[in-house]
């Protein structure tokens, strides 16, 4: 079923989505690959501590400088469920893997290449660009687990709500698929690297951060949403959409 809202156009069936010409999905698709590559080459493995706070006699406050900006990946992933629907979303979330995977190639293979004579930056080059294969694994898998639950939650209630209430989705999306994301990458990345309770602490640290940046960002995403449905003439929702996470089909 198909109705018209000023210039923005309710499509429910794949078909008419399937037909359609969008101005800006290619574009929101670069960013957010871009944003998830810096995120992983430039924040994943260092370590800050900026303030300290004590719960039930647990301290809180170490935490990946990825937080900063990682997030912001989430972020376009909510808006773009919402303007594309899960389908589009889901092909963004491969391509985004798919990036991630080449970093690493990239990384292992200019790591490995031997130094020029009088060329002192080995070490360092190392230390920054030197990506495990666990944290490469851990990465990937945390990821795609993590942006594809909060692309199926944000769709579901999405259509639940009949499209009301954009920032119970947004909130909701991010509670679902941030905890997927942290309870798989810091566990498979650091368990037996860091201390046991430095994994927990940056864990719970991490998915707090990342919740409340979310929270923090529901105006923008409301004026970013609102601007590209306008832009595009369409309104998605994920009636027809067939939910396998294993296509990247649109």
């Amino acid at each position: 079923m198909n109705e018209t809202r000023g210039r923005i156009e309710r499509i429910d069936r794949a078909e008419a989505l399937h037909n359609h010409r969008f101005k800006y999905y290619d574009f929101m698709m670069a960013a957010f690959v871009a944003i998830l590559i810096c995120s992983n080459l430039i924040g994943a493995a260092k370590l800050v501590e900026i303030f300290k706070y004590e719960i039930f006699g647990w301290e809180v406050g170490k935490f990946g400088a990825g937080i900063l900006f990682f997030p912001l990946s989430y972020v376009l992933g909510d808006v773009l469920t919402e303007v594309y629907g899960y389908a589009r979303a889901r092909r963004v979330v491969w391509a985004g893997f798919g990036a991630v995977l080449f970093m690493a190639f990239m990384s292992w293979v200019v790591v490995a290449m031997p130094p020029a004579p009088g060329w002192d930056g080995q070490a360092a080059y190392e230390a920054v660009f030197g990506l495990t294969p666990r944290i490469v694994l851990a990465s990937v898998l945390a990821f795609w687990a993590g942006e594809l639950s909060n692309a199926f939650v944000m769709a579901r209630m999405k259509v639940m709500s009949g499209g009301r209430h954009l920032y119970q989705r947004t909130i909701g999306s991010t509670i679902v698929g941030q905890g997927v994301d942290s309870l798989l990458f810091y566990p498979i990345a650091f368990l037996g690297v860091w201390s046991t309770e430095d994994v927990l602490t940056v864990l719970a640290t991490n998915y707090l951060l990342k919740v409340l940046w979310e929270a923090l960002l529901t105006p923008v995403t409301y004026r970013v949403v609102a601007a590209l449905k306008k832009a595009e003439g369409v309104d998605v929702y994920d009636k027809e959409t067939a939910f396998t996470p294993f296509s990247i089909r649109s």
